[in-house]
């Protein structure tokens, strides 16, 4: 496994064409010269190899990678894959668990980053960027007026115009010879000529025919352009990225042809690309002039057979530290420091401008030479000087700060005699909240240490004690009461709007805070209000203290509330009116004479009395069918707040100005304050819900909730009473005639005239009422048991919801009595749990341990 980590490793690396570097082996890497995209194929193809990164790294060691370029592999590893993480890029741990085969996380790099292709090194040089900007075209505009200086050569297109006494166009290419012809004139020699003298030229010709071209007063015009233009040939060579012959428009400048080419490469020189035509240098071009002061005026424009050589670079200088720019900057003889900070845009705003450091090597060791600022203009750089500038210390000279309780909390100037008081004043003065028997100083001292000095601010403020001189570095914290003690809070229960907890307030009385939470409900006992209050007396063996109080049912003030201002943590119980009841409706369904809804009038309303205000049974009922559903434990009926919630919504519903607007004032002022009361509810909702979301017993619950199987069996809402409604009838008030509860529903259904089969029977069915019939018979109807049938439990459902089961004495079997609209139920014998071979032979193992231990005992 581990030779072809090896090998994989080695395929990945020597795959590696760059630039000036021939990758024969693992040793001769070098971290530096890798660009980003090329780490990245790096990855990839240690991860298509089975390599995670980790391994990557660590197999490069082993093969001959000096340790500090492995280390360099590795921080440019974590780089990138810190960089590649994103929302949608997950976790970047390993290269295996990049995925790369289905997703490229550094396309995103790669589109923002018009860099993302360099090298670290050539990101440094001044001026590399400019040629490899994928957001940057230097390619000649052929959009633009007809220069006049623009030489004419073979193959240009000229379009003349003459215009004014006499109106004619020419539309004429320049030939190989430099030769124009125009019609009834002849050849006209252009070629080598600038457009100014092209046109003189051709006036003259022309004004053989159109005399008007000439004289004091001429009445004919002549305007020359070019349609289009010849290319012409660049010969680019020596450091270029990408050397070569050219094809290029005539308009082109050595700028343009110095991007097709893709500029110098690392080893090219950026301040002495020479220009030569026919021969001769004609035009030496420094980038650093366009780039630091945008002169072009050595930027000149080509001419065909033009040659560009770009130089070896002689040498350079780089400059590291706070400035605009740093990076690795061309030496040119003569030039200062003061110059070479030209190109670097100058120091940043966090720089040590005083005095720059230079490491330099001379006589074969290294050597620093500090420079002052006063020398920038006198000192000249070197090749290889590495110029290093500091950064201005982290630390203030004159500063104090103030923070807590007053209006400005921040940083002030020390000036000189400036006190605690007069730092106050600074800041605007103290905040009201502001505690000021106990404030800190903290001060640091020579060593950089922290003391903490307590004063007694209220003293000084008032001229009771000195003011304290401040020194450099001090920090005034000035607490806010109300961070040094609990926050202050009243709660209130029962039977108000928005029961809860709410901010205390001094003075408040039990009114206010009803107010608060929304005002007493109808419900509200407005006799018997409880406030609770804790025991501060840590000796007392009360827990709390209670008190009693009525308020008017107006919540006007009265004299004993005023008597009982609250106090902080005080907590409100509005109890419930004893006489108070919602209306509680029962269901009559089926054949009375007039079924529905009905309120329990009073708390011992039994059957016999519903069936009587129903109007009593009609002609088609079948009493002995009567059943009663009642609602269990488990049903989540609704409590009073989403009563009145709904109650709130239909009131909204009823009075919305967008579907009535028939609407009066009153109504409308009513419909604002039942919207407002809505939202309280939700919030009020919102607020719990979230509060209850972590609540272990909340989660038991949902969990068993989403359990359809379990809420069938163990947590039904509702169950079937039978009930005997003949009985009921003839003996109203007996034990047989339940009191309603509310909720309840009554069902009395039609004759019925079938009896139903379910269960271990071989046919299901419905098959009519016979009087007289056994089970036996029926089961017979459905086919007879089937071979699970469990016969002896079988059992009957009556249709008022009794049941009776089949009972059997000395073999012989008694089977319920079958009435109309009857359910005969035949249930399956139990799965029984086969015995698999590890269990036969745990059994085994355990009788042959008993056995030996028999056998032990015996002896």
């Amino acid at each position: 496994m581990l030779k072809s980590f090896s090998l994989a490793l080695l395929a990945v690396l020597i795959s590696f064409s760059i630039q000036a570097q021939s990758l024969s082996d693992i040793q001769s890497v070098k971290v530096d010269n890798l660009s980003d995209a090329q780490i990245e194929n790096l990855i990839k193809r240690a991860e298509s190899n089975g390599l995670t990164t980790n391994q990557l790294v660590a197999l490069a060691r082993e093969r001959g990678m000096p340790a500090s370029e492995a280390a360099k592999l590795q921080q440019r590893i974590q780089q990138l894959q810190t960089q590649a993480q994103s929302p949608n890029s997950g976790n970047l741990s390993s290269g295996r668990e990049m995925g790369f085969q289905q997703v490229d996380v550094f396309d995103s790099l790669r589109r923002s980053d018009p860099y993302y292709d360099l090298t670290p090194k050539q990101k440094k040089i001044f001026g590399y960027k400019l040629f490899h900007n994928r957001n940057l075209d230097f390619s000649p505009s052929l959009n633009l007026p007809t220069p006049q200086s623009y030489v004419v050569g073979s193959g240009d297109q000229l379009l003349i115009d003459v215009y004014g006494a006499s109106q004619q166009s020419f539309d004429v290419q320049v030939t190989p010879e430099g030769r124009v012809f125009l019609p009834n004139v002849g050849p006209v020699q252009v070629g080598g000529a600038t457009i100014e003298a092209a046109t003189v030229r051709i006036k003259a010709a022309l004004s053989r025919i159109y005399s008007g071209l000439q004289g004091a007063n001429p009445n004919t015009f002549l305007q020359i352009r070019l349609g289009n233009i010849r290319s012409i040939k660049v010969s680019m060579v020596g450091e270029l990225t990408k050397p070569g012959t050219y094809t290029l428009p005539s308009f082109a400048t050595v700028f343009n042809a110095l991007y097709a080419a893709g500029g110098p490469n690392e080893n090219g020189a950026f301040r002495k690309i020479q220009v030569y035509r026919g021969s001769k240098l004609i035009s030496q071009v420094d980038i650093y002039e366009f780039l630091s002061k945008g002169d072009q005026s050595a930027n000149i424009n080509l001419q065909d057979n033009d040659v560009i050589i770009v130089p070896a670079v002689e040498g350079r200088a780089e400059v590291i530290g706070p400035v605009n720019r740093e990076g690795l900057f061309e030496v040119k003889s003569g030039e200062s420091l003061k110059d070479l900070f030209l190109y670097t845009g100058g120091f940043s705003s966090l720089a040590y401008k005083d005095r720059v450091t230079i490491r330099r090597i001379e006589d074969n060791q290294r050597k620093i030479i500090d420079v002052p600022s006063s020398d920038f203009g006198s000192f000249y750089p070197q090749v290889g000087d590495e110029i290093l500038i500091g950064e201005a210390l982290d630390r203030y000279s004159n500063r104090v700060q103030v923070s807590g309780s007053v209006m400005r909390p921040g940083e002030f100037s020390l000036e000189e005699g400036l006190t605690i008081k007069g730092l106050i004043e600074k800041a605007e003065g103290l905040r009201p909240e502001a505690f000021t028997n106990r404030v800190t100083l903290y001060r640091t001292s020579e060593d950089l240490t922290l003391a903490a000095i307590t004063v007694e601010l209220s003293e000084i403020l008032e001229g009771r004690a000195e003011d304290i001189p401040l020194k450099n570095e001090d920090l005034l914290f000035i607490p806010s009461r109300y961070e040094i003690q609990e926050e202050y809070y009243v709660k209130i229960s029962g039977e108000v709007s928005f029961p809860g907890t709410y901010p205390f307030a001094n003075s408040m009385t039990v009114g206010d805070l009803i107010l608060r939470a929304g005002g007493l409900l109808e419900s509200a006992s407005n006799s018997s209000i409880e406030v609770a209050r804790r025991v501060r007396d840590a000796s007392s063996r009360q827990i709390a203290e209670i008190s009693t109080l009525s308020i008017g049912s107006d919540l006007e003030i009265t004299e004993e509330e005023k008597q009982l201002p609250l106090q902080p943590f005080d907590h409100v119980f509005i109890r419930r009116s004893p006489g108070f009841e919602r209306e509680q409706i029962i269901t009559v369904r089926g054949e009375v004479k007039f079924p529905g809804e009905f309120v329990i009038s009073s708390a011992n309303e039994r059957i016999s009395d519903v069936i009587e205000r129903a109007g009593g049974l009609n002609e088609f009922a079948y009493p002995q069918g009567a059943n009663l559903i009642r609602r269990t434990v488990y049903y989540k009926g609704k409590t009073e707040e989403e009563i009145r919630e709904e109650t709130l919504q239909e009131i909204f519903e009823r009075l919305n100005p967008e579907t009535n607007r028939n609407l009066n004032e009153a109504e409308l002022i009513l419909f604002e304050r039942v919207q407002q009361k809505l939202k309280e509810i939700e919030y009020n909702r919102t607020r719990i819900s979230s509060n209850l979301s972590s609540d272990p017993s909340t989660i038991l619950m949902d969990t068993l909730s989403i359990d359809p199987e379990l809420n069938k069996s163990r947590f039904q809402q509702e169950d079937m009473v039978g009930i005997d409604l003949e009985k009921i009838l003839k003996n109203p008030g007996s034990e047989e005639d339940l009191i309603l509860m509310e909720g309840d529903i009554l069902q009395i259904p039609k004759q019925l005239q079938t009896v139903r089969m379910v269960g271990e029977v071989l046919l299901p069915t419905t098959t009519r009422f016979e009087s007289g019939r056994n089970l036996k018979y029926y089961i017979s109807k459905a086919g007879g048991f089937t071979e699970n049938a469990r016969k002896s439990k079988s059992y009957v459902v009556y249709a008022n919801g009794d049941a009776a089961q089949t009972k059997g004495f000395l073999g012989i079997k008694k089977y319920p009595k079958l009435l109309p609209g009857a359910e005969i139920v035949v249930p399956g014998k139990p799965e029984r749990e086969r015995m698999n071979a590890a269990a036969w032979i745990g059994i085994a193992s355990s009788l042959a341990t008993l056995g030996i231990l028999i056998e032990r005992l015996i002896q």
